[in-house]
């Protein structure tokens, strides 16, 4: 396929539906750990509500999910709810919660009816540990069946050391609760490894090689989702520094996505608060990558789907 100037083909607002907020009021805000992980330092940088609102505005981006940034606030989702409370035609929020935690629907019921709360993530909070009760304990279906009678999505992160044994305990998952929307976050192939993971293995001595075109480690990780519907994938600044490390086209690795998926399921998030980079670059790259999309995929993978699944 031609690739097109993005504006030829897309004129709409963008809709970001990855962004991590830092609060500059550690007083009222402060680090909290994630369950069983070690306090988190305090972040010598902040992602105000505001600042974001002031970026998004000068760049055309319409409307942003607050996801929670669980490495700095863990459960205590305050400053997103707070965030998007304040600026609801802008943000809908995305809360972290421990699907183990047997107080979890309890909570999730209450974000949802009464915080405005769109949707939940779940995460491993351990790099070494290799179980999946993190998400399919007798606690955690509970949890997520919570969300399936809520109504509102599920996204999963999971390392990339991890997705041998918990993308097929995803599947059956997502096989499980057919209506319910799961975002993976981060395309869920060899391509979502986090600097931090990578940094991680290769002091190890473990190098991590990324998978060439044109599968890209599709098939032996997220293929398994092909015909399940209502999973869905997140193209991050992470799938685009790891493709960018080995060489590899952006837009060559969407379009594959889209080849197999539909781009109706795939949604583009920046992850600023993940990493410093400029907001503005962030946005041109994510045109960038849906260069080789028609108009109309483009539409879905810039904010269309994200609209459709958090209901804006």
């Amino acid at each position: 396929m031609k690739r097109l100037p993005f504006e030829e083909t897309m004129t709409d607002i963008l809709f970001d539906s990855h962004a991590h907020l830092i609060s500059d009021d550690w007083g009222t805000y402060p680090p909290s750990p994630l369950r069983g992980a070690a306090m988190p330092g305090r972040i010598d940088y902040a992602v105000t509500a505001e600042w974001l609102v002031g970026e998004m505005d000068r760049l055309g981006v319409g409307k942003a999910c607050l996801v929670q940034r669980g490495h700095v606030y863990g459960y205590d989702n305050r400053y997103i709810i707070d965030s998007a409370k304040r600026h609801p035609d802008r943000f809908v929020s995305v809360v972290m919660l421990d699907a183990q935690d047997p107080a979890t629907p309890e909570i999730m019921t209450d974000m949802v009816r009464n915080q405005g709360v769109r949707g939940v993530r779940f995460a491993q909070t351990y790099i070494e540990d290799y179980d999946t009760a993190w998400m399919n304990s007798r606690n955690a279906l509970k949890s997520w069946q919570t969300a399936a009678d809520l109504g509102v999505s599920v996204t999963i992160i999971i390392f990339r050391r991890h997705l041998a044994w918990a993308l097929p305990a995803l599947e059956f998952l997502a096989r499980t609760y057919p209506s319910l929307p799961i975002i993976i976050d981060h395309t869920g192939t060899p391509y979502n490894a986090s600097n931090f993971e990578v940094g991680r293995e290769r002091a190890l001595g473990v190098e991590v090689m990324m998978p060439d075109g044109p599968d890209f480690g599709i098939a032996d990780t997220i293929g398994r989702f092909e015909t399940l519907e209502n999973v869905l994938l997140k193209f991050t600044e992470i799938n685009l520094d790891r493709l960018a490390e080995k060489g590899g086209d952006a837009a060559t690795y969407v379009r594959r996505l889209a080849d197999r998926f539909g781009a109706g399921r795939m949604m583009w998030g920046s992850d600023v608060g993940q990493s410093r980079r400029p907001y503005d670059h962030k946005v041109a790259e994510a045109k960038e990558a849906a260069a080789l999309l028609s108009a109309e995929e483009r539409q879905a993978f810039l904010s269309g789907t994200t609209a459709r699944i958090f209901g804006a």
